[in-house]
């Protein structure tokens, strides 16, 4: 026998690792499964959300890993199309926990999808982090499931009372939403918000989501006469269609669309009729608020999507990096522990400031993340900051 092939099994024989076994700190691979629209009028949104969630896995990895247990884990994020719909919505999430066996959502979109998601989350012991605006996904009902944006219970009554300050003469508003879900819930959310400024909702109509002609509705707010027209969970492509048919119809009155998420999608179909739009869920990065590590991922989004980063897409970083947070305190990587400790952790928002979860006096628990809202507004074709209100539950969580 050779010497080679000896010392192979003298080295067998006393139970040593041959040397080209793993590490004893080799890296192992957290799955983060991604539940967004890659297709359609919230194309854009998915993609970009996609993009952060890599982004923010990458720093993870450049940082040295989530270290628990005297193991090193780093983040895979896995995306799927969930086209905003329950019944793709059903087929992501049987693909995400029953093909990927995923135990972390990293990040879920659409109210309608991910009702539809959280059905097995919760069920199969999976957390989930969740854009959805629908107040119905959460709740003590729900214990793995946390919020990672500002919905409508935080970003309509600062956007609405705002507009109405800048605008006292609104006495009159009409709604238009998609006709799913989200819209469905966001309608119940804005019209508390318009009355309690004292504006009376003049009506509330729906249209499907991927409508494309718009000149029948517009045709039909435009008649009512309101002093206001808000076009609740619309997202930017849609809504510039409606505003740039109510231009040329020549209304005249003040729009406001809460889940715009920045200039371009608005200006790409609505042109030059977007202007003096106020926006709940946009964000600029060429302010003094700004930081450096926005302004870079803001050009590796806009490269990549040709849209500035936005609310939406920001809270897929945040989720990792609140993982990585939590996963580290509990030193733990399974699914409960981590959830419970969730709400005790602070952690580095892209924002450019502290964040944690909250919210229990709103919802029952504390899974609504505490990050700042921003009202904006377009002024021509550009996007302008008016106003940013921090989160006065996270300003006392910092001060203790």
């Amino acid at each position: 026998m050779k010497m080679g092939n000896k010392f192979a099994v003298l080295l067998a024989a006393l139970g040593v690792v041959a040397i080209n076994a793993a590490p004893v700190h080799a890296e192992e691979i957290i799955k983060l499964g991604l539940s967004v629209p890659l297709s359609g009028a919230g194309a854009n949104w998915g993609k970009g959300s996609e993009l952060l969630c890599h982004e923010a896995a990458k720093e993870v990895k450049a940082g040295g890993g989530v270290k628990v247990g005297g193991k090193i884990y780093n983040f895979e994020c896995i995306a799927y199309d969930n086209k905003y719909t329950a019944a793709e919505g059903t087929k992501v999430a049987q693909t995400l926990l029953k093909r990927d066996n995923v135990k972390f959502i990293g990040g879920s979109l659409g109210t309608a999808p991910v009702r539809a998601l959280q059905s097995l989350t919760e069920r199969e012991g999976v957390l989930m982090f969740t854009t959805a605006w629908g107040p119905s996904i959460k709740g003590p009902k729900f214990p793995l499931t946390f919020t990672q944006m500002n919905t409508p219970s935080e970003v309509l009554f600062p956007l609405i009372k705002f507009a109405k300050e800048a605008n006292p003469s609104i006495k009159t508003v009409a709604f238009l939403n998609p006709n799913d879900a989200t819209g469905q819930e966001v309608e119940v959310v804005a019209r508390k918000a318009w009355e309690a400024v004292g504006v009376n909702v003049v009506s509330s109509d729906w249209y499907e989501r991927g409508t494309t002609e718009f000149q029948p509705i517009a045709v039909k707010l435009a008649r009512l006469k309101a002093d206001a027209v808000d076009l609740g969970a619309a997202p930017p492509a849609e809504a510039g269609r409606v505003l740039k048919e109510l231009k040329a119809l020549g209304w005249k009155g003040v729009q406001v669309v809460p889940v715009a998420t920045g200039a371009e999608g608005l200006v790409a179909t609505g042109g030059d009729a977007v202007d003096k739009t106020y926006t709940g869920a946009a964000v600029t990065f060429d302010g003094p608020t700004a930081t450096a590590r926005q302004r870079q991922l803001n050009e590796v989004m806009i490269k990549a999507t040709g849209e500035s980063m936005n609310t939406i897409q920001i809270g897929f970083y945040d989720a990792v990096i609140a993982l990585k947070t939590a996963m580290e305190k509990a030193q733990s990587v399974q699914p409960e522990a981590v959830a419970k400790v969730l709400p005790e952790i602070t952690f580095d928002s892209l924002y450019g400031s502290k964040a944690a979860f909250g919210g229990k006096q709103t919802y029952g628990s504390p899974q609504q993340i505490l990050i700042p809202v921003i009202i904006t507004q377009m002024k021509g074709l550009k996007l302008v900051e008016l106003q940013r209100i921090e989160s006065g539950e996270l300003k006392q969580r910092i001060a203790r």
